[in-house]
C-alpha cells in the first residue's frame, strides 16, 4: 500500500529528524522507511519509498518538497527554450542513491520490490505549473498552444521514466509502478492524443525486462482502456469506479489493483470489513491485486491497517476469492497477467 508509511509512529519520529528528500536522498533512510510497513502490516510486497520529483533533481531542475504544499518548482517551464533545458537523465550518475537502496532492499527483502517512477503528464505538470495545481490551466494551456514545446517535453521525461524504470529493475526491482497522478484531469480524446504515445514507449521500452508492469492513474477511470493499451500488465482502479466494472473498461487479459477507498480505513473496523470484502468479491476469480485506491491516509490508525491484511489474507475462496495464502501471493507478482 503505496505511502503505508505515513501513518506509522515509526515513520512520523524519523520525519522529525529527517526532511523527504534527505531521506530520499540516503539509502539507508530509504530502506528503512521501505520496510517499516513490511514489518508492521505484512504485506506481500514492499514499494520502494522515494518520491516522483527525485529523477527531475538530476536533470537540473532546482525544486523543494514544502510540507503540507507538496514539490515546488523554482523556475517552472514555461516554453520551447525552458524545455531545452533539461538534462538528459543517466540514472547510476544523477540517482545513485535510489539504486542503491533497491540493491539493498532486494538482498533484504523475502517478499517482491516495486519500484515507480511519475509519468510524463504528472511531471510535465508539475513542472510547468510550478508545483500542486487544482485546475492544471497552465499545463493544458501549454499542451494547447505550443503542441511542438508540449511533444518535446514530453519525450524529454519519458526518455527520463524509460531510463530511471530500467535500472530500478536492474537493481533488482520485481515490478515497476507508473504513477500519473493528475491525469484524471484529461479527457480520453486529449489523453490519446497528447500523453498516451510516451506511455506506450515508456511501457514498450520495459517489456524485455521480463518484470510486471503496473499503471495506476488517479480519477482515471474514463481513461482505464486506454491506460490498459499503453502496455501495462496490471491496471489500477482507484475507488471512484468499482472494481468490477474497471476490470470490465481494463479489457481481458490484463490483472487490476485496486480499489479500496483509502477513507475507509479512517472507519469503525465494521465499515471496513465490509467494504474490503465488497472489493474482495467483486474481484474474486479473476487476477485482482487487492489493495488501496490511492495512498494511505495519514490519519489512518496502524492497527487498522493491519487487521485489513490479515483479512485479506484470511479470505476464503468459498466467497469467490483466488484462495491464495499470504506466502503464495508473495509469488505471485513474478509472474504475467496471463499466468497470473
Amino acid at each position: 500500500m503505496r505511502q503505508a508509511g505515513r501513518s506509522l509512529p515509526e515513520y512520523r519520529d524519523l520525519r522529525t529528524r529527517h526532511g523527504m528528500l534527505e531521506i530520499c536522498r540516503t539509502p539507508e533512510l530509504a530502506v528503512e522507511v521501505t520496510l517499516q510497513p513490511i514489518r508492521r502490516l505484512g504485506v506481500d510486497a514492499a514499494i520502494l519509498f522515494s518520491d516522483i520529483v527525485v529523477p527531475l533533481q538530476a536533470m537540473g531542475v532546482a525544486l523543494e518538497i514544502r510540507p503540507g504544499v507538496g514539490p515546488v518548482i523554482e523556475h517552472p517551464i514555461r516554453s520551447d527554450a525552458d524545455v531545452e533545458g533539461l538534462l538528459p537523465l543517466v540514472p547510476e550518475e544523477g540517482v545513485p542513491y535510489v539504486l542503491e537502496a533497491v540493491r539493498a532492499l532486494a538482498s533484504e527483502l523475502e517478499v517482491p520490490l516495486i519500484g515507480f517512477a511519475g509519468a510524463p503528464f504528472t511531471l510535465a505538470s508539475y513542472l510547468v505549473e510550478g508545483g500542486p495545481s487544482k485546475n492544471h490551466s497552465r499545463t493544458k494551456a501549454l499542451m494547447y498552444s505550443e503542441p511542438q514545446a508540449w511533444r518535446r517535453l514530453m519525450r524529454r521525461l519519458a526518455d527520463a521514466v524509460l531510463a530511471y524504470l530500467r535500472a530500478q529493475v536492474e537493481a533488482g526491482a520485481g515490478a515497476v509502478q507508473l504513477f500519473d497522478s493528475w491525469v484524471g484531469e484529461l479527457s480520453a480524446d486529449d489523453y490519446s492524443t497528447y500523453v498516451l504515445p510516451e506511455v506506450e514507449r515508456i511501457l514498450g521500452g520495459l517489456a524485455d525486462l521480463g518484470v510486471p508492469r503496473i499503471h495506476f492513474g488517479v480519477g482515471s477511470g474514463e481513461l482505464l482502456g486506454l491506460m490498459a493499451q499503453a502496455g501495462a500488465d496490471v491496471v489500477g482502479v482507484d475507488w471512484r469506479v468499482p472494481i468490477d466494472e474497471g476490470r470490465k473498461r481494463v479489457g481481458d487479459g490484463y490483472a487490476v489493483q485496486g480499489n479500496l477507498d483509502p477513507a475507509a480505513c479512517l472507519a469503525p473496523w465494521d465499515v471496513l470489513e465490509a467494504k474490503a470484502l465488497d472489493v474482495l468479491e467483486r474481484g474474486g476469480g479473476h487476477a485482482h491485486v487487492f489493495n488501496l485506491g490511492h495512498g494511505v491516509l495519514p490519519a489512518t490508525d496502524p492497527g487498522s491497517l493491519e487487521r485489513l491484511v490479515d483479512l485479506v489474507h484470511d479470505w476464503s475462496p468459498s466467497r469467490g476469492g483466488l484462495g491464495w495464502t499470504a506466502e503464495q501471493s508473495r509469488g505471485g507478482l513474478g509472474r504475467t497477467a496471463e499466468q497470473i
